[in-house]
């Protein structure tokens, strides 16, 4: 299973990655922290790792070091707007349960 990009999710990172002036895109990965157990990561990629796994959608690449792809198979990043509220959003199918305000999960 790949790791998705959604057009607004591609354009998001292409412009930030512009405005920056530098980067080969994001790096995505989790992490222990949180009352349920991972959270989500993300950075600007500069150097890749040679272990790296890239997904390129729409002109933007996510990074994923094998030791997080586990956890994020099938998963699709999505960016929204919502009133006043933007950011990133991740569908990710091995989700088992989140935390109230949304910052970590279980698998």
């Amino acid at each position: 299973m790949a790791i998705t990009l959604t057009q607004q999710a591609a354009d998001h990172i292409r412009r930030h990655l512009e405005k920056r002036g530098k980067g080969l895109g994001l790096r995505l990965g989790v992490k222990p922290s949180g009352c349920s157990g991972m959270s989500y990561q993300l950075e600007y990629v500069d150097d890749p790792m040679a272990e790296d796994q890239i997904f390129e959608q729409f002109g933007a690449r996510l990074y994923v070091a094998p030791d997080s792809l586990t956890y994020l198979q099938g998963t699709e990043l999505d960016y929204a707007r919502e009133g006043l509220n933007e950011g990133f959003r991740f569908r990710n199918p091995n989700e088992k349960a989140a935390c109230g305000c949304g910052e970590s999960f279980t698998v």
